[in-house]
């Protein structure tokens, strides 16, 4: 199971393996309180992808399709965390105000599809 959910929101023991996906660590937010296992900066958007998205959604549907293209080089590590998600809950931690248009919902997508 993928679940996400954000950064500010309580951990709960059914998050399972907490995994951010931010490229930068979200404000405020000791990594004590995060509970974070893994900080996967690798499978976030590139900096100028993220600076380009704004968070508009009207820009939505241009980032999803830039982001997946993006995330083709880690193809391999979205695997892994399909296979991860076989046998326990992950859940991916992002920071973002929008609970709808963020990077985490694109990678529960691509993770779900494999």
């Amino acid at each position: 199971m993928v679940r996400i959910k954000r950064a500010y929101s309580e951990s709960s023991s059914h998050d399972g393996v907490r995994i951010l996906v931010d490229r930068v660590w979200p404000r405020g937010i000791t990594k004590e309180r995060a509970h974070i296992v893994e900080w996967r900066q690798d499978l976030a958007p590139s900096t100028s992808l993220r600076k380009w998205f704004g968070h508009d959604p009207a820009r939505w549907a241009g980032f999803r399709r830039r982001y997946r293209t993006e995330l083709k080089r880690s193809m391999g590590e979205l695997e892994k965390l399909a296979r991860l998600s076989c046998h326990q809950t992950i859940t991916l931690v992002y920071s973002a105000a929008d609970e709808e248009h963020n990077q985490a919902v694109v990678l529960k997508e691509l993770i779900e599809a494999i």
